[in-house]
């Protein structure tokens, strides 16, 4: 059972509880009614006019009455929505089963405690499906005071988890926080008006992640962003103005109404990426520039990660059945060896299978562990990876068999991650290791030579943030010129092959 609370919170009940007892957007809401609420639902239920429609006036006045009473002291968006869902394969639960979801999702969060029904804050459960459920609350108390939200969403997923046990439903993972910030729903819908292959959010998260594997320090962390096209501001400190406390990066192509950039802080893109974490896991030892390296030495670092990457894996898998939190380092080291050869070799599926096992190679509750020498030497692999630079003369063989040792390293990551009952990190650990036996299988298979040269700034931008170019503001489309019947179409040029763009790998 999955509870998901909308973000931002909604300014007017009125159109929320309209739309719930609607059609819906595709027709596909049945038989709307209250399952409970604050008072008993036949007491709320919307009555039938005249016409056949319902009248929902008195529900929505009653539900606004505390949020008015509060006047200026009242929240901006004083509609909490969190909407219920039980796994397609679960049993259907009756209206009285979804109620008592309900009262526990409101107690657990502290909205309503029970027993304070006459104090606490107001609030209605709608079904309008079989396997799911709305709960709408105002955030304001009948007796004049502002609710206390703190940790909600953890509180929703802990009434799920204890519905599961309680109706024999499918069994969830515990919210652990180990999962990524997604985009929400205005960067998502953004992304799409504007034809990007991704969220912003979701490109710069590797961009940071790639360079915080290849740095060995802040300053050329920040120098690694920057030469790679990302817009990096730095939060300078209060009481000491020349320290750094933090940053926030952006792309160039992501703009705000004004034109302004879309600004995103390391912590925002994920828990592990914010700057003190970023210096607890840096270390003084760096690697030379890699446009030095010659096609042996670049082939030595293929041979040499791939065999730090197979004695991570079989002490992963010794320590899973010993002593899981003594492995908890390497797993997370695993993730900066993943980025830094989705880079070195330019795949975008190994970049995939990175961004997959993010959240198995973190700790629980955002956890640092503590180093260990098998993790330091993953992370010394990953700079010496980030350190090549990709060319034509290199050994296939190494590269594949870097890929392989990888791939079984992320297999043992989701071993451990099973062991310590884990579920939703050993699933993102298996859904990383096919993307990177896809990824073996694109490399072994024949592709065109790929040219010795160093990518320039430009290419780098273009392999790491696919945004077609345009300009800053968003505007409409240019309308296409209409072609007349009698115009002949175009004729494709002669002797024109198309040119192999990019890895195949």
């Amino acid at each position: 059972m999955i509870g998901r609370i909308s973000d931002p919170r909604g300014e007017r009940a009125g159109g929320l509880i309209y739309y719930l007892f609607g059609p819906g957007r595709r027709e596909e809401h049945t038989d709307p009614h209250l399952v409970t609420g604050w008072r008993h639902p036949a007491e709320l239920e919307p009555p039938l006019r005249c016409d056949g429609r319902r009248d929902f006036r008195r529900l929505i006045g009653l539900l606004q009455q505390p949020h008015a009473a509060l006047g200026p002291r009242g929240f901006g968006r004083p509609v909490w929505h969190c909407a219920v869902r039980a796994a397609p394969e679960d049993r259907m639960l009756s209206d009285d089963e979804w109620a008592q979801i309900a009262g526990d999702v409101m107690h657990r969060t502290g909205l309503a405690p029970r027993g304070q029904e006459d104090d606490a804050v107001r609030w209605v459960a709608v079904r309008h499906g079989g396997d799911h459920i709305h709960v709408v609350a105002m955030l304001a108390r009948q007796d004049g005071a502002r609710p206390r939200l703190s940790n909600e969403r953890y509180r929703v997923r802990e009434a799920c988890r204890a519905a599961e046990e309680r109706y024999g439903l499918r069994r969830t993972a515990p919210g652990d926080r180990t999962a990524d910030k997604r985009p929400t729903r205005a960067e998502s819908e953004k992304a799409r008006r504007r034809s990007w292959q991704e969220a912003p959010r979701v490109t710069l998260k590797r961009a940071v992640s790639t360079a915080a594997a290849a740095a060995a320090d802040e300053r050329e962390f920040f120098a690694r962003l920057a030469d790679a096209g990302v817009l990096v501001r730095k939060r300078l400190s209060t009481r000491n103005p020349g320290e750094v406390t933090g940053y926030a990066v952006a792309v160039p192509h992501d703009t705000t109404g004004t034109g302004g950039p879309v600004w995103y802080g390391g912590g925002k893109l994920a828990a592990d990426l914010t700057l003190p974490r970023l210096r607890h896991r840096w270390h003084a030892a760096s690697t030379g520039p890699g446009e030095r390296l010659t096609a042996p030495d670049r082939n030595a670092i293929w041979e040499h990660a791939a065999r730090t990457a197979a004695d991570a894996a079989a002490q992963i898998r010794h320590l899973a059945a010993s002593d899981p939190a003594a492995a908890a380092d390497a797993a997370w080291a695993a993730a900066s060896t993943l980025h830094a050869a989705g880079a070195a070799l330019r795949s975008r599926v190994i970049r995939q299978a990175a961004d997959s096992f993010d959240r198995a190679a973190r700790s629980p509750y955002g956890r640092i562990p503590r180093p260990t020498p098998t993790g330091n030497r993953l992370r010394q692999a990953a700079r010496l990876l980030s350190a090549t630079v990709f060319a034509g003369n290199d050994s296939a063989h190494a590269q594949i068999m870097l890929i392989i040792r990888l791939a079984d390293l992320i297999e043992a990551v989701a071993d451990l991650r099973q062991a310590q009952r884990h579920g939703a990190q050993a699933a993102a650990a298996r859904r990383a290791a096919e993307r990177m036996h896809a990824a073996r299988a694109a490399c072994a298979s024949p592709a065109p030579d790929r040219p010795a040269t160093t990518p320039t700034a430009a290419e780098r931008i273009r392999l790491d943030f696919p945004f077609p170019p345009g300009p800053l503001r968003p505007g409409p489309d240019p309308p296409t010129p209409a072609r007349r019947p009698s115009q002949p179409a175009p004729r494709p040029a002669r002797n024109s092959r198309p040119r192999p763009r990019g890895p195949t790998c």
